[in-house]
C-alpha cells in the first residue's frame, strides 16, 4: 500500500474540496447531471490511485510512445473536423452513442507529455532558433486544428502552455518579446481571416460592457449579478435567483463559479479559490522536488494548464476576460476534462510516491 501511504494527500484533499463544491452546485442547478458527474469523479479518483502505482518516469525512455500518443490525438482532432456534430457552434465533440468526448482535452495531456520530454532535453539550449521552432511546431499543429473547429478558448490554452514551458525552461526575455510580437501578428490575422462573427462579438462585448446587454453580454451580466448579489454567506442552497430562474446560462459548466458563489457567497467563493491555489502549490512543490527533469516538467506543465484555465474561467465570470468557453478545473461539469486531468494528477502522484518512498 506504499502508493497510498506516500501520495500527496494535501493534493488529494484540495481535489476533494473542489469535487464537493462541484457536486453540490450541479445538484442544485442541474440535478439531472449530478449522478453522471459523481460517476466521473469516482472514475477520476480511480485513475489517480491507479496512476500512482505506475512508474511513469520510464516513459521518457520510449520516445515512440510519447510521439505516438501525440499523433493519435492529432488524428482525433482531425476526425472531429470531419465527423463531429456542431454543438454550441463548434465541432469539438466526437459522439460515440450516448457518450461525448472532446479530443482537445486529451491533446492537452499529449502536449504536456511531449513538451516535458522535449524541454527536459533541450532546456539548456532552448533559446536556439531550431529548438524554438520545433517547440512552436508541436503546439501550432493542434492549435490550428482546434481553431478550425472553432474552439478559441482551447486554442488560447495551447498557446499559453507553449509560453509557460518556455518561461520555466529559462527563455531569455528578448526571445519572449519576439514571441509576443508573433502572437500579436497572429491575433491580427485571426481577427481578419479566421475568427467567426460570434467570436468577434464576444471580444467587442468584452471591450464594451454596455454593448448588447440582451445578447452577447447577457451571460457576463447575469454572472456579475449572481456574484454581486450573493453577499458574504450567499443566498443558500437551491436559492440562487439567477441560476434557479434560468437567467444565468451554462451554470454547470462555463459559469459554475458564479452559480456556486450566488448560493454560498463570498466565503464559499474564497474557499474554492483557496483550495484551487493550494492544489497549484502542491503541484509546483512536487515538481520542484522530483529527481528528474521529465517529471518536473510534467508537474509544472500541469500547473500551467490549470492556472490558464482558471484565469480564463474566473476572468469571464467576473467580466475581466472575454467568454471563451474554458471550464474551471475539477469544478465544472464534464467527463472529458475531468478524466484527462485525472490522468495528469495520477502521473504527478506517482512522482510524489517515488520521491517520498
Amino acid at each position: 500500500m506504499t502508493f497510498l501511504k506516500y501520495q500527496d494527500w494535501f493534493l488529494n484533499g484540495a481535489l476533494i474540496v473542489l469535487a464537493a463544491a462541484s457536486l453540490l452546485t450541479i445538484f442544485s442547478v442541474a440535478e439531472n447531471l449530478f449522478l453522471t458527474q459523481a460517476a466521473w469523479f469516482a472514475i477520476g479518483f480511480g485513475i489517480i490511485f491507479l496512476g500512482a502505482r505506475i512508474d511513469w518516469r520510464t516513459i521518457q525512455n520510449y520516445r515512440w510512445m510519447i510521439f505516438g500518443f501525440y499523433f493519435l490525438t492529432m488524428g482525433l482532432l482531425i476526425a472531429a473536423l470531419f465527423f463531429a456534430p456542431v454543438i454550441r457552434e463548434s465541432k469539438s465533440w466526437l459522439v460515440l452513442g450516448p457518450l461525448r468526448f472532446q479530443p482537445s482535452e486529451l491533446a492537452k495531456v499529449a502536449l504536456i507529455l511531449l513538451f516535458a520530454y522535449f524541454f527536459a532535453r533541450r532546456h539548456i539550449g532552448i533559446a536556439h532558433l531550431g529548438n524554438l521552432a520545433t517547440s512552436f511546431a508541436y503546439f501550432a499543429v493542434p492549435t490550428a486544428l482546434i481553431f478550425l473547429q472553432p474552439d478559441w478558448g482551447s486554442a488560447l490554452v495551447f498557446g499559453g502552455l507553449w509560453v509557460g514551458f518556455l518561461l520555466v525552461s529559462g527563455i531569455r526575455w528578448r526571445h519572449l518579446a519576439v514571441g509576443t510580437l508573433v502572437v500579436i501578428i497572429m491575433g491580427i490575422l485571426s481577427w481578419n481571416f479566421f475568427l467567426a462573427d460570434y467570436q468577434k462579438e464576444r471580444i467587442l462585448g468584452f471591450l464594451n460592457p454596455s454593448y448588447d446587454p440582451l445578447g452577447v453580454n447577457w451571460s457576463v451580466l447575469q454572472s456579475k449579478i449572481a456574484i454581486g448579489s450573493a453577499g458574504f454567506f450567499g443566498k443558500g442552497f437551491n436559492q440562487g435567483t439567477q441560476t434557479q430562474l434560468g437567467f444565468l446560462p451554462e451554470p454547470a459548466t462555463d459559469f459554475i463559479f458564479a452559480a456556486f458563489v450566488e448560493e454560498w457567497g463570498f466565503l464559499g467563493g474564497v474557499t474554492v479559490v483557496v483550495a484551487f491555489l493550494f492544489l497549484i502549490f502542491q503541484l509546483i512543490k512536487i515538481g520542484l522536488r522530483s529527481e528528474n527533469n521529465f517529471s518536473q516538467y510534467i508537474s509544472l506543465g500541469t500547473a500551467i494548464l490549470f492556472i490558464l484555465e482558471f484565469i480564463f474561467n474566473i476572468g469571464s465570470n467576473l467580466g475581466l476576460l472575454p467568454v471563451v468557453g474554458v471550464t474551471f478545473p475539477f469544478l465544472s461539469y464534464g467527463g472529458s476534462s475531468l478524466l484527462t486531468k485525472a490522468i495528469l494528477i495520477g502521473i504527478i502522484q506517482s512522482t510524489a510516491v517515488r520521491t517520498k518512498s
